[in-house]
């Protein structure tokens, strides 16, 4: 059976401890700061489930009896393979349209990464590369929702983790015993947390030989005694309609510290022990960090796709699309969203061999990251140049179709060149939400720094990039001529 929204659903059912609004709670799906997102993620799961996706969306695992899991869960053995889960991946990223940065293939995608370099784990620690693949065939038999929190609380940049002024405010190690270990501390960001079943914990920042404690990687569900997720302030919960905000009120992912007070994990969920170098390993060793982000690329293709289809809706509405000075704007988006979807094809078709399993090209990928930092802002102000004040002189909300003075003055003033006072309406509103709005405003700090600060980004494509090819064009030509012998004599 292919896991649906309804028994999703009932997974986040586990007493989980959210802190949101000054109080605990402890049902996601029920709650109205989270009811519309977590059934968002049901949906995709629906949309799994649903017979005419059996083929495109899931694959059956072997030995496992007709067991039929996501694509993100499938470790590619050819081009081929790598292509048809892409297509899984960007089908589901339709579904929301890319707003949801920490969907489920998300997390798998990194998790099946790590997997596919499970003897690295064991080199480094015996018993940990097992553990790792035992986790792995679990999360993926049961088509697990992972989320996960890499990155430290900010608290003093300039001093190294062990440093400030409280040694557990980053979750650390506080105990261990024959059972497993005992953290205690904080992690960030739990962006999708308070929908997931389980949660990855690692460390992306450097961990330094004397701060062993600190590197770690590990997994648990979200619901035991002591893991408290601290929201953020809800979006969806202040969104006043779905007219109103047609896009927050169903796709805010939220955004949550994880702290962890006195958690108990089971050996066999610990990844990594007391090892930093393992720790950043895990992530540039293994094809995890490039494959999670190339799950992120594909996830971004479609959401520019959806942006540019925003930004032409509104031309036709206030009837510019035909200007030229129009049409080079819409043409210059058109290229800025073709550009990631062809570095998404450009980095499967240079793709590569890491044992059995064919992967996207890391340096591709890498220069996409390090374009989209920069090009996500550029297309949000570019769609904002288009509409002009259109996005700003609309009704305060639904409600103001229902009153006969009100609307009478929306039906004269909200004209529009392609259909009627309601559509241009609702349709501006839709682009508010999409790259004005609160909801919007996270969504653009969120794509500038979810794949780290740039100097980290560009520090990737620095590494990955083939310098010695281009150092050997420029060698090429410098070896092809000399300073002539009675210059070179001259000048000695």
């Amino acid at each position: 059976m292919i896991k649906d929204g309804a028994q999703h659903l009932r997974s986040l059912d586990d007493g989980r401890s959210i802190l949101i609004n000054g109080r605990r709670e402890t049902a996601p799906a029920e709650h109205p700061a989270f009811r519309n997102v977590t059934r968002t993620a049901a949906a995709l799961y629906d949309f799994q489930a649903a017979p005419e996706n059996r083929d495109l969306m899931t694959f059956e695992v072997p030995g496992k009896g007709g067991l039929r899991v996501n694509r993100a869960w499938q470790l590619p053995r050819s081009y081929a393979e790598l292509v048809e889960r892409r297509k899984a991946l960007t089908a589901w990223a339709e579904v929301h349209c890319g707003y949801l940065g920490r969907s489920p293939d998300h997390v798998a995608s990194c998790l099946s990464a790590m997997a596919m370099g499970a003897d690295l784990f064991e080199t480094h620690g015996e018993g940990r590369g097992a553990a790792l693949k035992a986790y792995y065939d679990h999360a993926r038999d049961n088509d697990l929702y992972l989320a996960y929190v890499i990155i430290d609380p900010q608290a003093d940049r300039s001093k190294a983790t062990g440093e400030q002024k409280d040694e557990y405010l980053t979750a650390s190690i506080c105990d261990e015993d024959s059972g497993g270990i005992t953290i205690r501390g904080a992690k960030m960001l739990g962006t999708s947390a308070i929908m997931a079943n389980d949660i990855l914990i690692a460390s992306l920042r450097p961990v330094r030989e004397g701060d062993a404690k600190y590197a770690f990687t590990a997994s648990i569900p979200i619901g035991p005694k002591g893991l408290k997720l601290l929201s953020r302030r809800s979006y969806e919960q202040s969104a006043t309609s779905r007219f109103d905000y047609p896009i927050s009120s169903i796709w805010d992912e939220n955004d949550a510290i994880v702290y962890f007070d006195d958690v108990k994990i089971p050996w066999d969920r610990v990844f990594v022990h007391r090892n930093p170098k393992m720790s950043l390993a895990q992530f540039h060793d293994t094809p995890a960090h490039s494959y999670q982000n190339y799950q992120s690329m594909i996830r971004l293709a479609v959401k520019l796709r959806y942006l540019v289809g925003i930004a032409h809706r509104i031309t036709e509405t206030i009837g510019t699309t035909d200007f030229p000075q129009v049409k080079e704007t819409l043409g210059e988006l058109a290229s800025d969203a073709g550009m990631i979807d062809a570095y998404v094809h450009a980095m499967e078709a240079k793709g590569y061999q890491y044992g059995p399993y064919y992967l996207p090209d890391k340096a591709t990928l890498y220069s996409a990251q390090v374009k989209a930092q920069k090009l996500y802002p550029k297309v949000i102000e570019t769609i904002r140049e288009l509409a002009g004040g259109g996005m700003i002189m609309l009704p305060s909300c639904e409600a103001d179709f229902a009153n006969p003075e009100a609307r009478a003055i929306i039906e004269k003033t909200m004209l529009s060149a392609s259909g009627d006072p309601a559509a241009r309406v609702k349709l501006f509103k839709l682009a508010w939400d999409s790259i004005g709005s609160e909801f919007a405003s996270r969504h653009a700090q969120y794509e500038i720094f979810y794949s780290g600060a740039r100097h980290f980004v560009t520090s990737h494509a620095y590494r990955t990039y083939d310098w010695a090819s281009a150092k050997g064009l420029v060698d090429r030509v410098l070896g092809g001529y000399e300073l002539p012998a009675a210059l070179k004599g001259a000048a000695e």
